[in-house]
């Protein structure tokens, strides 16, 4: 059992990671610690297009079940704000399909996978990594040149390599359920009072089922069960389209916030494990593509030159900070200042915002992926006092 690149993390992630570094020239072994993959699921099943290409997929029936072109934002005095990108900007997938395609083309570019595979000890070095495992309940070392820790926000390689926690992370449950959506082809967002601290969500699959979810800060007094429940059976306008019951429940959490280090000696971390999610929207599929690719990359450099130094494997962190670091930590202040305001402060924003040139400005500049873009045509000169004086205090954050 010995390879060049061991991934650990079957996820979108992962698979891209062993597939990067498979296409690259080295050895890799990805490792699963479930039974199959795409099991259990602990997503919205909502990525942008963007997403989507960033995986090298081609969207297909096989795993797209409904196309999004927009977005109906309430405010909790039920007021909405019509978002509409004038085209598909994201798709509601089958999270189940998604990921075993990645899986296959990990396979296809001559990966090997490991199914109910669990990581359970880890000892680094400059060029041999030893990892430890529990197969099928037997117990099994592998050693590794380079080891990938895309195991998720509750994976361990991060921690057993001594670079600790994400920042942040928000608990998330979701059911699909039957609902009358308004339009098929816009998700609803609720901020406020629904989801204190994010935000509450619909995507249709179809004109009878969509997927209800929201995310709270973890460790919030109120379960987040509770607010589903109020959101289901009290939001004036949820409870009059929930159709009752639900046929699927996810439960999951989303980390915010990068790890300060991605990198140790003989070891990368990337995606969910490391924080790299979207901290406007929760979405870390994009963002894990995007290092992930790198990482499998830098991987196969390391293991053929026989160097997994965290020197030599800096050039991980470094190309992903180039890539996305600038992005993260404009999103995270935009994620701190909506989740502080009060509701009838939320009200005045959406308000302020429901205006002809803004929303036309939404459908130009919006980006699910890069808000920065939007924020900053939005807070230029040109603007409305009005929305200057909304902003003030984000404005002298983030210009």
């Amino acid at each position: 059992m010995n390879y060049d690149v061991v991934v650990v993390g079957a996820g979108p992630v992962g698979s891209t990671a062993a597939r990067f570094a498979a296409m690259n020239g080295a050895s890799v072994l990805l490792l699963e610690e479930h039974a199959s993959i795409g099991s259990p699921v602990e997503c919205t099943g909502l990525l942008s297009t963007r997403a989507v290409s960033e995986c090298g997929i081609t969207p297909s029936d096989e795993f797209v079940l409904n196309d999004v072109r927009g977005a109906f934002i309430y405010s909790p005095n039920g007021s909405c704000l019509p978002i509409d990108g004038g085209k598909t900007k994201a798709y509601a997938v089958s999270r189940k399909m998604f990921d075993r395609r990645l899986a296959a083309m990990a396979t296809e570019a001559g990966a090997d996978i490991l199914l109910r595979t669990k990581a359970i000890g880890l000892e680094t070095g400059p060029t041999v990594q030893k990892l430890e495992v529990l197969q099928k309940g037997l117990r099994k070392t592998i050693t590794a040149s380079v080891v990938i820790g895309a195991d998720g926000v509750q994976g361990n390689i991060s921690k057993m390599a001594g670079l600790g926690n994400v920042e942040k992370v928000l608990s998330g449950i979701q059911v699909e359920a039957p609902y009358a959506s308004k339009d098929n082809d816009f998700v609803e967002l609720f901020l406020g009072s629904p989801a204190p601290g994010f935000f509450a969500w619909t995507v249709p699959l179809n004109d009878r089922i969509s997927r209800i979810g929201l995310a709270i800060p973890a460790g919030t007094d109120t379960p987040s069960i509770k607010y589903l429940n109020s959101l289901l059976n009290s939001n004036p306008h949820v409870s009059k389209r929930y159709g009752g019951g639900s046929l699927d429940l996810v439960i999951g959490g989303i980390p915010l916030g990068p790890l300060k280090r991605t990198v140790s000696e003989g070891i990368m971390i990337v995606g969910d494990a490391a924080g790299q999610v979207k901290p406007t929207s929760g979405g870390g599929v994009y963002t894990g593509a995007v290092c992930a690719k790198i990482a499998g990359e830098v991987a196969a450099f390391a293991a053929n030159e026989g160097d997994a130094s965290s020197i030599r494997l800096n050039d991980y962190e470094t190309r992903w900070h180039e890539r996305l670091g600038r992005e993260l930590g404009i999103g995270m202040k935009i994620h701190e200042y909506i989740g502080g305001l009060k509701d009838v402060e939320v009200d005045d924003l959406l308000t302020s915002m429901n205006t002809p040139g803004i929303l036309n400005m939404i459908t130009e500049y919006g980006d699910m992926d890069r808000p920065s873009v939007f924020i900053k045509k939005l807070l230029s000169p040109t603007n409305s006092l009005r929305m200057l004086n909304v902003f003030r205090t984000f404005a002298r954050t983030v210009l």
